[in-house]
């Protein structure tokens, strides 16, 4: 819609509504909206007197402090998002104001979404249409106002629709690039907007290629990982026989991950950059240690430019590498000259600085840069002895929105300013008015209609027929003692009660006849588990939840304390069929399943 990587956020610290759908920051602390404190900026909205509305099929941790929870069928988000939508436009209440002369395709959102009546949308969201009336009609009611999207409502059949259409009701109401509502984060890094001519650009090139054995499209020089299984088992050109991991643990957090733990075991050969022999490392013929996160300088690249202020900050390495040991990027590096056909002697400085030249060399021929009638030898000998992804930051934040130009703004930013605040420096507040300026699209407007969403748009209403509550679906969930599965190996965090655990309403805990605290079996089209049961009034009936990240108990992992947790996959249950279409990303929520007394207490260890 805007032509490039820019997410709005909602402007928490201004806002007076949020409506939230898909997202648990009492639990992860806001993920792609960076927020420190985000519970407390929450609570802060309603001590001065605004409201915070949840949609969430679980009474999750947010859920239970907002001053509205709206207990939707999982899935269904994009469908509730079109009708709040199409009461906006039904009812007279859109308006966009300022944001109307700078999109492109508003005036035909009546028509594409008048399907979703809040009649049609009760249907398939299990929400009371009366509820949606009064949920569109607060919204635009508030005086400032913003909706927030997160992973839930990304991880599912209609994850793209489900997130251009927060974008639409944000558009509708008035809200988007304004005090209060979803705001663009100004990044003093790295920050695609913030380079080349403003306000105008080639536009997101989505689908470019598609995966060799199913069709998945490309985005943004990446397949979805739902496609990974069957590149690998695959016969013929181009079939995937080696892979590198690093950091990663895809046979945890894919979709059907039996299938995928059976592909890779049948790799020629496979590189695991991981400090942890886990499910997925197992499988490496080589793992090679990174230093430990203390011996590692961090910056933020990625989510300080979605943060709720402009902020910077830098921590340096607290420890020394030992001695002859490699930087995590040298290992990177060193793979990528093998790679490359360079061979394991390949001169890493000399490459290192190859790709800093490229980079000084893309900031020298921006025209509407800070830089662009200097030369990149100039620039790299200011930045002196600084090597490998500190020198890349340094060149990134000097020539960055905050940045000091190499000497034209001599109060500007650097790695070493950023290295004399070690308590980050605040950028100040998000602004408002980033449009039309921060547009990458070759209209030079917010295209509110791209070709893929328009084309598939159809499928949304058609799903509109469907008989949705036939089936029960699994939702995943998760702890902040567990942070994903990144603290399941610490054992002080592990103590007390299980908390891997099967999720159900009462109503359907009589329907399937499961007693609280025995096993219950899930089964979906492509895997089975054994559970203990936790009976709560906190989920809607017809939906079950697992938490995602445990079952570190196969064969060959080495997480001594993670191992002896009685906990399973979630996505032994996840079905690598069932994606988004637009984008092939997984829909990890509103999974299928059946669920049943286990049959067999000893079946539990059989079925992880």
């Amino acid at each position: 819609m805007v032509g490039s990587v820019a997410v709005p956020v909602p402007d928490l610290d201004r806002t007076d509504h949020v409506l939230m759908l898909g997202a648990n920051p009492y639990a992860s602390n806001g993920s792609l909206c960076t927020a420190p404190d985000f519970p407390g900026r929450l609570e802060a909205i309603q001590r001065r007197g605004g409201r915070v509305v949840v949609v969430d099929p679980r009474r999750s941790e947010t859920a239970a402090h907002a001053d509205r929870h709206v207990a939707i069928r999982p899935g269904t988000d994009a469908h509730l998002l079109a009708s709040i939508a199409h009461v906006l436009l039904a009812e007279d209440l859109a308006a966009p104001g300022r944001l109307a002369e700078l999109c492109s395709g508003l005036d035909e959102l009546p028509d594409l979404l008048a399907a979703f009546t809040p009649e049609s949308a009760a249907h398939v969201c299990g929400i009371d249409p009366d509820t949606i009336r009064e949920v569109a009609r607060e919204l635009a009611a508030a005086p400032t106002a913003a909706v927030y999207g997160r992973i839930g409502t990304c991880t599912q059949e209609f994850g793209t629709l489900a997130s251009w259409l927060v974008d639409v009701v944000n558009i509708l109401s008035g809200n988007l690039d304004r005090v209060g509502g979803a705001m663009f984060t100004t990044g003093a890094a790295g920050q695609p907007s913030t380079k080349g001519q403003p306000g105008t650009g080639r536009g997101m090139r989505l689908g470019r290629v598609t995966s060799r054995v199913a069709g998945r499209p490309e985005s943004l020089g990446e397949f979805p990982v739902s496609a990974l299984a069957e590149e690998i088992e695959t016969p013929g050109e181009g079939q995937v026989r080696a892979l590198v991991t690093v950091a990663g643990n895809p046979v945890s957090s894919t979709p059907n991950s039996n299938r995928l733990d059976a592909a890779l075991a049948s790799l020629e050969f496979m590189v695991a950059i991981d400090m942890y022999v886990n499910e997925t490392t197992r499988h490496a013929d080589v793992i090679l240690p990174p230093p430990s996160p203390l011996q590692k300088s961090h910056y933020d690249l990625a989510l300080l430019n979605f943060a709720v202020r402009n902020v910077a900050n830098y921590s340096p390495a607290v420890l020394p590498l030992d001695d002859d040991q490699p930087q995590e990027w040298e290992v990177v590096l060193r793979l990528a000259a093998v790679v490359a056909g360079a061979g394991i002697d390949a001169d890493l400085a000399a490459m290192d600085d190859e790709i800093a030249q490229a980079v000084v060399g893309a900031a020298v021929r921006d025209e509407h840069g800070t830089v662009h009638d200097r030369t990149a030898d100039e620039l790299l000998d200011v930045v002196g002895e600084r090597t490998g992804p500190e020198r890349l930051l340094d060149v990134a934040l000097r020539t960055g929105p905050f940045g000091d130009g190499f000497g034209v703004e001599p109060d500007g930013l650097s790695l070493a300013r950023l290295e004399r605040s070690p308590h980050g420096i605040d950028l100040g507040p998000l602004q408002e008015h980033r449009l039309p300026e921060l547009l990458r699209t070759p209209s030079g407007t917010v295209e509110v209609l791209p070709e893929p969403i328009r084309a598939d748009l159809p499928r949304l209403v058609a799903s509109l027929d469907r008989n949705w509550a036939d089936s029960v679906v699994l939702v995943g969930r998760r702890h902040i003692r567990s942070n994903n599965s990144w603290m399941h190996n610490v054992r002080v965090l592990t103590k007390g009660r299980n908390r891997c655990t099967l999720h159900v309403h009462p109503d359907d805990a009589d329907r399937f006849g499961l007693a609280d605290g025995a096993a219950a079996e899930v089964t979906s089209r492509v895997g089975r588990v054994t559970v203990d049961v936790e009976i709560t009034d906190g989920i809607r009936p017809g939906v079950v939840s697992i938490p995602h990240g445990f079952g570190q108990n196969l064969p060959g992992v080495r997480l001594r304390v993670a191992q002896e947790y009685r906990g399973v996959n979630t996505n032994v249950l996840t079905d690598e069929e069932l994606c988004d279409e637009l984008s092939g990303n997984s829909a990890l929520n509103g999974v299928p399943v059946t669920v049943q007394p286990a049959r067999d207490e000893l079946s539990r260890s059989s079925d992880r």
